[in-house]
């Protein structure tokens, strides 16, 4: 077959887009960057719209550095982290838009623990061995880079498994508010729910507060449910294996469980997560929130391309993946499970409920 032949205005524009590829870790660099200056904090302290002085001299940028912050800033706005507009006078001054709405510590819906988490380089380095990783033996791309998986790693540093568990719990509030807000008919009628592989108890914390009548119990390995200080009254804590057994409830949570897991893993938690739950006439469910590939309610540009991305970031630190609704439905059918409805609620990530 002949080769291919490309015009030379097409080799032009590819030559860009490479060159874009090469530098998009620049991307990942200037969020934590932001996050490290303070600069969303900032904002939202003036009150008000800030000129480049008033911001550089609230986060003590020397004058030395006053123009590379600036082109800094440009490129910030370009990446819609934030915003800036003219005033009448013409100065520019920037503003909050709602990424970097998320990223102020002290909003409730603030993921930057989660943030933090994904660009410390325990996670983010092996990403730089996925061609030799391909090639060898090795499980995830974590084990070859480390030599050991996730969750050894975590236990060996207490500080990363703090940053861990923070992460997750901060995800874990936002999930809940929006939950609240759009999809509360998901918890309608249920007397109790368990939050299996529920860490520190931020999700089942959030069901009680905002339903009362729900009995809720975080399930979670011993030796997490054995570091949570801060245990809510009206939630319970449990102790246990997943795969051997799950705590009796109405209905089963699993956020963010069954992507870590491969095919007959994640059909083995789910029958038992479907032994701990009444027949659906008795309201039984499990309410899965994970990704459905190729589902998404974020119309922005980039949320295919963050849905293939966070796939390759699982299967890297994981021996799980993202699904698509037909490798959802086999899973489902393996486990006993022939009905289900999915909710396409949070961006890129979907609410499924499985019923028995």
């Amino acid at each position: 077959m002949a080769e291919m032949e490309f015009t030379t205005a097409e080799l032009v524009e590819a030559n860009t887009q490479v060159w874009n590829l090469s530098f998009s870790y620049l991307k990942s660099m200037c969020l934590k960057c932001s996050l490290e200056l303070g600069i969303a904090e900032a904002l939202k302290k003036h009150g008000k719209p800030m000129e480049l002085s008033e911001l550089t001299s609230a986060l003590s940028i020397p004058p030395s550095k006053f123009e590379p912050f600036y082109r800094f800033m440009t490129t910030l706005v370009h990446l819609e982290l934030f915003t800036k507009k003219q005033d009448d006078s013409g100065a520019t001054k920037y503003m909050l838009t709602p990424v970097s709405h998320l990223l102020l510590k002290d909003e409730a819906m603030s993921i930057t623990p989660l943030i933090t988490l994904f660009l410390d380089p325990t996670m983010c380095d092996s990403s730089t061995v996925l061609g030799p990783w391909f090639k060898s033996p090795k499980g995830t791309q974590f084990e070859y880079y480390f030599g050991k998986g996730l969750w050894d790693v975590t236990g060996e540093k207490p500080q990363f498994n703090k940053m861990f568990n923070e992460g997750m719990a901060s995800d874990s509030r936002f999930v809940c508010d929006v939950l609240m807000t759009s999809c509360r008919d998901v918890f309608k009628g249920l007397k109790s729910v368990v939050d299996v592989g529920g860490g520190t108890g931020t999700m089942a914390r959030g069901i009680a507060h905002a339903f009362p009548g729900i009995k809720c119990i975080v399930f979670d390995l011993p030796h997490v449910i054995d570091t949570i200080e801060d245990q809510q009254p009206g939630v319970e804590y449990v102790g246990g294996d997943m795969f051997a057994s799950v705590p009796g409830a109405n209905a089963v949570l699993l956020k963010w469980i069954l992507h870590g897991w491969n095919n007959e893993e994640c059909v083995k938690i789910l029958q038992r997560c479907k032994e701990a739950i009444p027949p659906r006439a008795y309201g039984g469910k499990i309410i899965i929130i994970d990704m459905v590939i190729g589902a998404i309610t974020n119309k922005h540009v980039c949320a295919v391309e963050t849905q293939l991305l966070w796939d390759l970031f699982v299967r890297s630190i994981a021996r799980g993946k993202e699904r698509n609704e037909r490798e959802w439905h086999n899973i489902f059918l393996s486990a006993g499970f022939t009905d289900y409805k999915i909710t396409h609620f949070l961006g890129i990530r979907s609410i499924i409920e499985l019923y028995p």
